[in-house]
This record gives structure tokens, C-alpha cells and sequence, in this order.
């Protein structure tokens, strides 16, 4: 699993830094992003259902793991 840290960065950069990234990794691949902006809790899976890909959780504070599916 590859790590994004994404931390002190403001939406929407989590969220570009994840679109930018995710598409380097291999199908079926997981990204762990680390995002302690309040808004990343919404805006990551919200981006996940927009873009086709699977949201797989928050498995600790701050951090979002999206797995690759297309």
C-alpha cells in the first residue's frame, strides 16, 4: 500500500493530490491518503463515487484509503 500525505494541505488539494496519484498505481492497487483537513472525511469519498473508484475507509484519524478500480 503507497501513502499520500496530504497533511496541512487545505481542500480541495487532498483531493487533486489523490486524482493526480491514484491513476499511476495499478488497478485493484490501494492508496492510503493522509489529509487532517476537516473537509477530507467528506470530500474523498464523495470524489470516490464521482470517479468510479472504491472508497475503502478510515481505518485511523486522518487517513483514507482508496482502492483502484478502473
Amino acid at each position: 500500500m503507497e501513502t499520500l500525505d496530504c497533511r496541512g494541505q487545505r481542500c480541495p488539494l487532498p483531493v487533486i493530490a489523490l486524482a493526480r496519484r491514484l491513476p499511476e498505481l495499478p488497478v485493484g492497487a490501494t492508496l492510503r491518503v493522509l489529509a487532517d483537513d476537516p473537509a477530507a472525511a467528506s470530500d474523498i469519498p464523495a470524489w470516490c463515487r464521482m470517479r468510479g473508484q472504491h472508497y475503502a475507509g478510515s481505518p485511523e484519524p486522518h487517513a483514507f484509503d482508496v482502492r483502484r478500480e478502473s
